[in-house]
């Protein structure tokens, strides 16, 4: 099937800024909130939120196969499960409503009242109920500045990283979406020069700047998916922040790796940009050597040029751009984390999340962490109000962005923003 939606030269009837992350040609997934208090499946052009349940109720979904209840869900996880097919022939449709060349829904104002709303009047939920989280560690700068730091600077990177994606199970129960604060964890440290831990609030909170793609049913039990299939059951992207408490994560992580230090939050942003939108952006991924084993040997363009921003916005203060990143500086492609990921027979569902790992560039502003754009607290950043920042401060607000642009359609994620709040006080 043709992916009709994507022709940069339609145009939609509904006003979109020249500018704006979500033009005709992105019709991404999510799930909002009305004001009448009715939880429903959308997407949104400009800054208008659709909603994809009232007009299937409506008859506009004609001719595709549908249940009559997959958008009055409060997840995206049945339409995902519903496959390849439907996601493109769903996004087709709408951007055919929605044409201006086309007058259907356009000159019926009750239609329209009951189908479109202003994006201010909505409220965003988390998009999908995760099932599983994965977290990798897929950039080769990225685990090459953390090895310079706390390991060998000559032998930075561990044996294995060059020959599988490093990943990590993480915590789905604290994915969170944008919009909502989190809470400075509490745990053991180890002080400099000390050889006692200590209990207390975490005094190194950082941002990991990742995206992450999301499943739809992927295999059997026992099953491995081939690398030039994986893309067929990934559903689409979204931008996604790892918070991490750096001290503890020292302290805890020999020998079996990250635990309180990443499963406090995880955030993510509430619209699913699918592949299919990204299809337009495609560009090649790092050269891989040592050649990869057989079964994580790709063919094809298998990475997107995606422009990543990080901001920080200290309370009562303006925001201040300190990363700019590009999701195609990773080293492991999505659909290599997902072979890999299946290769040993292990299932994975509609609706499971899987993260990039930290996306860090050649160059210091291209850090895609507090870590390493302030190298473990030796160079502080400075902020627009004139203060500095070596890691994340009580009511500061983390934004990232993403957005893909090829001079003639701009194709946008929209952005994941959270406040950290001060530690709750246990004892």
């Amino acid at each position: 099937m043709t992916i009709n939606a994507n022709d940069p030269n339609r145009k939609s009837w509904l006003n979109v800024d020249k500018n704006s992350d979500f033009p005709i040609q992105n019709i991404p997934f999510g799930v909002f909130i009305t004001q009448e208090d009715i939880i429903t499946i959308g997407t949104r052009i400009g800054d208008y939120a659709i909603d994809l349940s009232a007009l299937q109720m409506l008859g506009y979904f004609k001719g595709i196969d549908l249940t009559d209840d997959v958008f009055l869900q409060d997840s995206l996880n049945d339409f995902i499960a519903a496959g390849k097919k439907t996601w493109r022939a769903v996004r087709n449709r709408v951007a055919e409503i929605f044409d201006s060349n086309n007058n259907t829904l356009q000159n019926n104002t009750k239609h329209r009242e009951a189908v479109i709303f202003s994006i201010a009047s909505v409220e965003m939920q988390l998009p999908i109920i995760i099932g599983d989280y994965t977290d990798f560690y897929s950039s080769k700068e990225h685990a090459t500045n953390v090895g310079m730091m706390f390991r060998d600077p000559d032998n930075a990177l561990l044996p294995n990283w060059l020959h599988i994606p490093v990943g990590y199970h993480g915590r789905s129960s604290t994915v969170i979406p944008s919009g909502v604060s989190i809470k400075r964890p509490n745990g053991q440290t180890l002080p400099k020069g000390e050889k006692t831990p200590v209990f207390g609030p975490s005094q190194r909170i950082d941002f990991e700047l990742e995206t992450g793609f999301i499943t739809t049913d992927v295999n059997l039990f026992g099953e491995a998916i081939p690398v030039d299939q994986a893309e067929d059951h990934i559903f689409g992207m979204v931008l996604l922040n790892d918070w991490s408490a750096r001290d503890i994560q020292t302290w805890e992580y020999v020998p079996l790796g990250p635990f309180l230090a990443k499963n406090f939050a995880t955030a993510i942003s509430p619209w699913v940009v699918t592949l299919d939108a990204l299809e337009p952006y495609r560009v090649a991924s790092p050269v891989q050597e040592p050649t990869p084993l057989p079964y994580l040997q790709q063919t094809g363009d298998k990475s997107f040029d995606i422009h990543l921003e990080v901001y920080v916005q200290p309370k009562d203060s303006e925001s201040t751009l300190v990363s700019t990143s590009n999701f195609k500086y990773l080293y492991w492609t999505m659909s290599q984390q997902l072979a890999h990921h299946t290769i040993n027979g292990c299932k994975v569902n509609s609706g499971d999340l899987m993260g990039s790992g930290t996306i860090s560039g050649p160059v210091e502003s291209s850090y895609g962490s507090m870590l390493e754009l302030s190298w473990a607290g030796q160079k502080p950043l400075t902020m627009k109000d004139g203060s500095t920042r070596t890691f994340i401060q009580d009511y500061d607000t983390v934004i990232m962005k993403g957005y893909c642009d090829n001079n003639q359609v701009r194709i946008g994620f929209g952005e994941v923003s959270n406040m950290l709040l001060p530690a709750n006080q246990l004892f």
